[in-house]
């Protein structure tokens, strides 16, 4: 399986797995939602907010590289997060339905990379202002990795409102092989 199959497949799983989420999170009163329950973000809706928002950083970055700019115009023209702890959407219907539009938007850019594109060296400023050079490969590492950090904690904030979201692992969309 190549590198870029392995990103086709994470970005996949990140779209299942906010389905899965905001679905389960979605039989929750509103007051639920927002409570909050002792997070690093509060509560689920500001957990849910701050993956918005770090993806929303992290292809704003991607699209300033031209190979990247076509595929993420539409994101690149979002207004940029000022901090980390946004609440970007109050209103868990507005946040789910912009979680939907970059899932969609992320799978059909993963889709179109190439090998060449993940050897790039991306440079790009973080949220401090703080220069950084790093290969394309690692960071798209990173930006997957970082929304399952915090589903994670998402998937824990709805166990302690009393609901389960059932099966979170990646095995569940890998494919069984046959041996050779």
């Amino acid at each position: 399986m190549s590198l870029r199959t392995n990103f086709e497949l994470m970005a996949a799983y990140n779209q299942w797995m906010n389905e899965k989420i905001y679905g389960a999170a979605r039989g929750l009163e509103q007051t639920e939602l927002a409570k909050d329950r002792g997070a690093f973000f509060g509560s689920i809706l500001g957990t849910l907010n701050h993956i918005v928002v770090a993806d929303t950083i992290w292809l704003k970055r991607f699209a300033m590289h031209p190979t990247f700019s076509i595929a993420l115009k539409e994101v690149a023209e979002l207004p940029s997060p000022n901090k980390l702890n946004d609440i970007l959407f109050e209103d868990f219907a507005a946040l789910s339905e912009r979680r939907d539009w970059l899932d969609n938007h992320i799978i059909c850019w993963v889709g179109t990379l190439s090998d060449d594109d993940l050897n790039v060296v991306l440079r790009y400023h973080n949220t401090k202002g703080v220069p950084a050079n790093r290969r394309f490969s690692s960071l798209l590492q990173h930006f997957f990795n970082h929304q399952t950090h915090h589903r994670g904690q998402v998937s824990t904030l709805l166990s302690q409102a009393g609901v389960d979201i059932g099966v979170t692992d990646l095995l569940a969309l890998i494919p069984d092989e046959a041996l050779k």
